[in-house]
């Protein structure tokens, strides 16, 4: 049997709730989707997410839920790191970080899918572990009756989730890339069965600067003083990856990149 699996991108603000609110329905009906997954760290106006939002998130159909890097920007969501069953935090955090270090969420036929986050150190301003020790360190610890394992490698360098790709080929169904905000080209299926891509993309306004308001950031820019950075609001798409996975093996069969594109202007909240 197959499993379809549903990897969604960084959703952005208020715009990119919206279009996951109003295409995962649809998705999920159109190509019989068994699990979908979700990167919500910037649900929250660009930066984090709440414990309303996360209901919001989940009453919308979503399964499981990753972050990142902005995880804590909302502290309220500690409450619901602690007790929820299927949101995680990056694995390679201190072991006193709440939240759990993998997720696990059985589908309508049985089948059970577990999904591990981990953060990258090149580039990235935070305090945390070698994410290749701990994923092999977490893998260990996931119960032998998972039939598929998901990762979400949150990391500035493409160079750093390539490697990771590599170092997990054969020991997990799929490993996507978050956090750069830009749909990579590269998907495919590596020689030991791995599902990869570099990055989802996200899933909010594209007209913009990695869903920011263009014309504040290029104001930063060209100016050298600091600003607020708004979400932007016109061009929204969800961006992700649909990929079947051999209950039986663990091993991906196919993987494509899905794209749907919602109204011209989501205006931001």
């Amino acid at each position: 049997m197959l499993l379809k699996i549903l990897c969604v991108g960084d959703v952005v603000g208020a715009p990119g709730r919206r279009i996951l609110a109003r295409a995962l329905p649809g998705l999920t009906t159109e190509h019989g989707i068994d699990c979908n997954i979700v990167n919500a760290e910037n649900a929250a106006s660009g930066s984090g997410l709440t414990p309303a939002l996360y209901d919001k998130l989940v009453g919308c159909g979503v399964q499981l839920i990753t972050m990142g890097d902005h995880i804590f920007r909302r502290r309220d969501i500690i409450a619901v790191m602690e007790q929820s069953e299927c949101i995680v935090r990056p694995a390679n955090f201190s072991p006193q970080a709440p939240g759990r270090e993998f997720a696990v969420y059985q589908t309508a036929s049985g089948h059970r899918v577990a999904v591990v986050s981990l953060m990258g150190r090149l580039y990235m301003r935070v305090q945390a572990d070698c994410p290749f020790r701990t994923i092999d360190r977490v893998l260990a610890a996931i119960p032998d009756d998972v039939h598929a394992i998901v990762v979400d490698m949150h990391a500035e360098a493409t160079s750093e989730k390539v490697a990771m790709g590599w170092h997990l080929d054969g020991r997990v169904s799929i490993l996507f890339g978050t956090h750069t905000h830009i749909p990579t080209a590269d998907e495919c299926i590596l020689p030991g069965g791995t599902a990869y891509i570099t990055d989802l993309g996200m899933t909010g306004p594209y007209d913009s600067v990695l869903g920011r308001d263009k014309q504040r950031v290029l104001g930063s820019l060209l100016s050298s003083v600091p600003r607020p950075f708004d979400v932007a609001s016109n061009d929204v798409r969800l961006c992700g990856i649909l990929v079947e996975v051999e209950t039986d093996t663990g091993r991906a069969k196919s993987i494509q990149r899905i794209r749907f594109n919602g109204d011209a202007d989501e205006t931001p909240a």
